[in-house]
């Protein structure tokens, strides 16, 4: 695809040069909104897969339009819906765009500014924050508060550990934080280590002791199609006085013999990716965020969120 795209826009108009690769204005005539040019310009290039969650003015037809245009251009079914005050647009199904109608209640919708993660694990905390810093926010996490005490992780599934985090985490400060908990299941060995993957190999195990591990529990296991994993994650939101949200999602897999790869952490350098032949820790930062459990689980959870939000007080 390469050709220009001429967009109204009020009383102006936008000409886009679009390729498949990107877009970028040629020109344009008239006022512009300069949130409305952001919008539009962000979902010209959703081909990264975020989710954009933006204040925009009431202008429900200009995104109807736009979805026609994009669908007619692209071979994507893109679609614009309304619900309990909010824009959204999807494509093939997955939201790409979700926008307050009303003209400020982004302020009241939105993911606060600063979002407090329940960890200490920088390896972990640095995925979330490229996945929200995508969107505009400022991850922190526990290290920033030294005086918080340790959350024992004593719950037998992910979403009571990662309720327990949140929870207590938001209980203490009384803020809006963010929890997950995240981990490798082996089919083999009956979905071990499960809700143990950080001390697989004890309590205080290191990323290489758990994988060594691992590997020392498969080694009689040959034949590669009975190394099947996934990894899975549960995130929750919690805030004082309000029902947490819950969101999950898996990222299937198999083990490898060997570890391979420099990037990501934990398990990464032995959890090949299903329908290909790379480890996780193969990937490149962006590669991982848009397949990944973490990735998926964040994309449910801005799905989900405006409308959670919108019933707090």
């Amino acid at each position: 695809m390469n050709k220009p795209l001429d967009i109204q826009v009020g009383q102006a108009h936008l000409l886009y040069q679009v390729t498949d690769a990107s877009c970028q204005v040629m020109q344009f005539s008239g006022q512009v909104p300069q949130k409305e040019l952001a919008l539009t310009q962000a979902l010209l290039t959703d081909q990264t897969g975020q989710v954009f969650v933006a204040d925009y003015g009431n202008q429900p037809d200009f995104f109807s339009a736009l979805s026609r245009l994009l669908t007619q251009i692209t071979g994507d079914d893109y679609a614009y819906a309304q619900e309990d005050g909010l824009g959204q647009v999807t494509k093939n199904g997955s939201l790409v765009l979700a926008f307050a109608l009303e003209l400020g209640a982004v302020q009241e919708k939105s993911l606060p500014q600063k979002l407090l993660i329940a960890t200490r694990n920088e390896g972990k905390t640095k995925e979330f924050a490229e996945l929200f810093g995508a969107m505009g926010y400022e991850v922190e996490n526990l290290n920033a508060y030294p005086d918080l005490p340790e959350v024992a992780e004593t719950g037998m599934t992910f979403e009571e550990n990662a309720r327990l985090k949140a929870e207590t985490i938001a209980n203490l400060t009384g803020q809006m934080v963010l929890a997950d908990d995240s981990g490798l299941a082996v089919d083999v060995l009956g979905g071990l280590p499960g809700v143990w993957s950080a001390r697989f190999a004890g309590p205080d195990a290191t990323d290489e002791a758990n994988v060594a591990k691992l590997l020392h529990e498969l080694a009689t296991v040959i034949d590669r199609d009975k190394r099947s994993a996934h990894f899975h994650t549960t995130l929750v939101v919690a805030k004082p006085g309000v029902e947490s949200l819950v969101v999950e999602a898996d990222w299937p897999g198999s083990i490898a013999f060997n570890p391979k790869g420099d990037g990501g952490f934990g398990y990464d350098p032995i959890f090949v990716v299903a329908g290909t032949d790379k480890t996780a820790a193969e990937l490149s930062p962006d590669e991982k965020n848009q397949q990944s459990h973490r990735g998926q689980a964040v994309k449910r959870l801005m799905e989900v969120f405006p409308a959670w939000q919108a019933k707090l007080s």
